[in-house]
């Protein structure tokens, strides 16, 4: 468990700032105790400081998460979002667009977002901005990436994907032996 060098911070906060925008110092600054983002495996944990010290007990190879995991960095270096994130994603998103009832089974089974499954957008949404994806009762199911702006997606076809998932809660089960 290490530090992020400050290359690996410009990506996650890059990367987190799609979705959240400003608000990314929110999560680092917050009231209720100082929270950081650690490396370990390739994988970035969102730790507060204090369980972080604690964890220093622990040898390297023994350990083997600490905190919630918000991402993974690829071999090619790219920073990946999990779905582990969406916890800390849905309270700060600044674009969020809300599905039908019968287009959130479709959502949850991997799928994209389509235009007939789209009930509520947020206003102003630009192309390929970072949007998190609502049940009509407010519940977050995942994020993805708008593929048509919020203009766009009102004159859009029934059939046209309005938005690229990116992940959803259905990959708990999808890939529960993998996710750590």
């Amino acid at each position: 468990m290490r530090p992020l060098t400050e290359e690996e911070v410009k990506k996650v906060f890059e990367k987190l700032a799609k979705y959240i925008g400003e608000n990314v110092k929110l999560l680092v600054d917050r009231p209720d105790g100082s929270y950081c983002f650690r490396l370990h495996k390739d994988r970035v944990y969102y730790v507060s400081e204090e369980l972080m010290k604690k964890a220093s007990n622990v040898q390297r190879k023994n350990l083997l998460s600490l905190g919630s995991c918000v991402g993974k960095f690829t071999k090619s270096g790219k920073f990946h979002l999990l779905i582990t994130a969406l916890d800390y994603l849905a309270p700060y998103a600044k674009y969020k667009m809300w599905l039908k009832p019968n287009a959130e089974q479709t959502f949850l089974y991997g799928n994209h977002v389509l235009k007939s499954g789209l009930s509520r957008v947020t206003e102003n949404v630009p192309q390929y901005q970072g949007v998190v994806i609502y049940s009509m009762s407010d519940m977050p199911l995942g994020f993805g990436v708008a593929a048509k702006t919020t203009q766009e997606c009102r004159h859009a076809d029934p059939s046209t994907i309005v938005a690229l998932r990116q992940a959803d809660i259905g990959e708990y089960l999808r890939t529960e032996d993998t996710l750590t």
